[in-house]
């Protein structure tokens, strides 16, 4: 192969792997967690400190949950506060029966950040989970 060819075939690569995603050896950070019996599944999930992860919420119950991730202090707010229908922020989101929905959740601290459903009992019966955030 000429010089030219090569060429050719590096530009036709790197549109290859543009077109497929590829950004330099990162992907998208994308899990899914199922509710099914009041319980998350799964319980435990990694993502990477400054790197967004889109979380899919798919309720199977015939009940309403809410998926609420952060910090103790927050979570300690959703004890004491009246159960509310929450779509304002990614960390803060209300799955209705039998749905489905989609957020991006991002943290530039490492920690670990529960995941917990405030509604009545709920977090008692062992609607926890942990979003473990952890450096490169």
């Amino acid at each position: 192969m000429n010089r030219r060819h090569l060429l050719a075939l590096a530009g036709l690569a790197a549109v290859v792997l543009i077109a497929a995603g590829w950004s330099g050896g990162a992907s998208a950070n994308e899990a899914t967690i199922g509710i099914h019996f009041s319980h998350y599944t799964p319980s435990d999930l990694t993502a990477k400190v400054g790197e967004p992860i889109t979380i899919t919420l798919r309720n199977d119950d015939p009940i309403a949950h809410e998926w609420i991730v952060g910090t103790p202090q927050l979570h300690e707010i959703h004890r004491t506060a009246p159960p509310e229908f929450h779509n304002q922020f990614p960390t803060e989101v209300t799955i209705p029966a039998l749905t489905t929905r989609v957020t991006t959740v991002q943290f530039d601290a490492p920690g670990d950040y529960q995941y917990i459903c405030h509604l009545p009992g709920h977090e008692a019966y062992g609607m926890v989970g942990t979003l473990h955030v952890v450096a490169d």
